[in-house]
């Protein structure tokens, strides 16, 4: 395999035009192809990780980014929270998401439960 660790802009910047054409085409598993898929994106992975990090985001902010992004909006949480307060709440950070909201989110929504059972500071009542 010409693969080689990834450095620097240009290492990434040649990493990715080698990987893009698997996404049109992908590899069958268990082929050379397919394994060297499998480094070129480990390796990506790697490099953004270390020099791009995903700053932590407080599951509220989340919760409000998934909403926006995928078009729903409170009312949308309050049918699935079974509460028009209860969504209030939770987004004005006046009650935490409890364990039943979370699987409901997660179930619902596809939204990951490890992003929703992060602390964080709700507002004074």
């Amino acid at each position: 395999m010409d693969i080689r660790p990834i450095r620097s802009q240009d290492d990434l910047n040649w990493a990715l035009a080698e990987i893009s054409p698997y996404f049109d085409n992908q590899p069958e598993p268990g082929t050379p192809e397919a394994d060297r898929f499998d480094v070129l994106a480990d390796l990506i992975e790697a490099y953004e990780d270390r020099h791009f990090p995903m700053p932590e985001v407080e599951p509220v902010d989340l919760l409000k980014a998934h909403m926006e992004a995928t078009g729903r909006t409170q009312a949308d949480l309050a049918n699935l929270l079974g509460s028009r307060p209860r969504a209030s709440e939770v987004l004005n950070r006046k009650r935490a998401l409890t364990v039943d909201m979370i699987y409901k989110i997660t179930s619902e929504w596809h939204v990951p439960a490890g992003c929703l059972v992060k602390p964080y500071h709700l507002v004074a009542a």
